[in-house]
């Protein structure tokens, strides 16, 4: 197959970097061709992302998105460079499969199919160089409305408002939540966490990354050599069941054997004198009349 199995928008992971805050990111995947694409999405750092979903079925020529969230980080790392990586794994899956039908050994390399795989790179972006950013045609611009409504207000109070930052639908993968006054109290004018907590839990219930592949691979082996082992179990318990019944009846029929040959003996001993002798005394005793009376 020549074409790309399936087209990633943006190429790259960028998160909005705040210490001790949560930050999404959303990914497009779109279908060109005509078959059924199953898709399997991994990391390098699975404990710090939660992937939603992370597998999933996309149609032909349609869409499908995913969301990344970066949990709350305690330090920044330097320079703001990430070297978190992102592996999207793809292949043509039978007609009219679902998400049910997706196993792990359709994204195996070894089993013949094939599967395309494509790398994001990760991208922080401090939230001081970009307070308000919008998508224009995959690049993420400023708002000039934001910067209008700035100067308005330094000009009628002299002290100027900062705007609360609002992120994209892209940038996000979430609708954003309005600002409060109680969340200005508590916070100097950062931008809400636009993920409910409910949803955040949920999320962290669908990571399945490496190592979760892996562990669940071993499972599947464990349980298939369980299985084994239970069947040679069973079929060893039949065996020597067989073998004492067997035995049962071997010494049964010896017992009957011994009867039967007592039992001729003692008619043998009972019988009396065979009955050629009794002819034979017969014949003399005729004999030895005769001649003694003529």
């Amino acid at each position: 197959m020549a074409t790309e199995l399936l087209q990633i928008d943006p190429p790259e992971l960028r998160f909005v970097f705040e210490v001790r805050k949560q930050s999404s990111s959303l990914v497009q995947l779109g279908n060109k061709t005509d078959h059924y694409i199953a898709f399997k999405v991994k990391t390098t750092s699975p404990k710090k992302y939660c992937v939603r979903p992370n597998m999933g079925i996309i149609k032909p020529n349609d869409k499908c998105g995913f969301t990344v969230t970066m949990q709350a980080q305690r330090d920044a790392p330097p320079d703001m460079q990430c070297k978190d990586k992102f592996l999207i794994q793809s292949t043509v899956a039978p007609f009219g499969a679902t998400e049910d039908d997706i196993t792990y050994n359709m994204f195996a390399k070894d089993s013949g199919r094939l599967i395309e795989e494509k790398k994001l790179r990760v991208v922080l972006i401090s939230p001081s160089s970009s307070p308000v950013l919008l998508p224009v045609n995959g690049d993420m611009k400023h708002d000039p409305s934001n910067e209008i409504d700035v100067h308005k207000d330094r000009v009628l109070s002299g002290v100027e408002k900062i705007p609360p930052r609002t992120i994209s639908e892209e940038v996000k993968g979430l609708e954003p939540i309005k600002d409060t006054k109680e969340d200005r109290a508590d916070e100097d004018v950062v931008p809400i966490q636009t993920e409910n907590v409910g949803d955040m839990k949920a999320a962290k219930d669908d990571v399945q990354l490496n190592s979760d592949d892996e562990s669940e691979e071993l499972k599947s082996k464990f349980g298939i050599m369980d299985s084994k082992l239970r069947e040679v179990t069973v079929t060893i318990t039949k065996l020597k069941e067989e073998r004492r019944k067997n035995t049962e009846e071997k010494n049964l029929l010896k017992k009957e054997l011994e009867l039967l040959k007592r039992e001729i003996a003692r008619k043998r001993t009972q019988g009396g004198f065979p009955f050629l002798f009794v002819c034979m005394v017969a014949l003399i005793s005729m004999a030895v009349g005769y001649y003694r009376h003529p």
